[in-house]
């Protein structure tokens, strides 16, 4: 059961990260964007975001394949090399521990990221785990199936 909405009790707040996430869905690449809004949800167990994420890239022409593969993305083949460091970015970032984001994990990412599109999916991943925190944190009910 769903503890507060927190659109309505903190409007001015929910209206930042709202902002964010308007920034992110504007400035990074919509297919990597479901990827990565996909895996940090997973890795973080939100399963509001994982279903809303999954629904919104089958949506647009995401294959179920891929979608499913991104749970195993390692060991899968169906992911090209910017795809891949971004997902291997959105794992170091989201598991963020003591020592941060390894350095071949960021070398890597930008090596085939500019600059300005690498802080973007940083701020990308960076807003799906707010997202996440929030709505684990409140437990956000999934929508119905009606």
């Amino acid at each position: 059961m769903q503890r507060m909405n927190v659109a309505k009790v903190a409007p001015e707040a929910f209206g930042a990260v709202m902002g964010l996430e308007k920034y992110v869905r504007a400035n990074v690449d919509h297919t990597v964007l479901e990827l990565v809004k996909l895996r940090a949800s997973i890795l973080n167990g939100c399963a509001f975001c994982v279903d809303m994420h999954s629904q919104e890239a089958l949506g647009v022409g995401e294959s179920s394949r891929r979608l499913f593969a991104v749970a195993a993305w390692r060991e899968a083949p169906f992911f090209d090399e910017r795809e891949r460091t971004a997902l291997a970015l959105t794992d170091a970032v989201t598991r963020l521990g003591e020592h941060g984001v390894p350095d071949d994990v960021w070398q890597d990412a930008a090596k085939v990221w500019p600059e300005k599109a690498l802080a973007d999916l940083v701020l990308a991943i960076a807003t799906i785990n707010v997202w996440n925190r929030i709505a684990v944190t409140f437990r956000n009910d999934l929508p119905s199936d009606d």
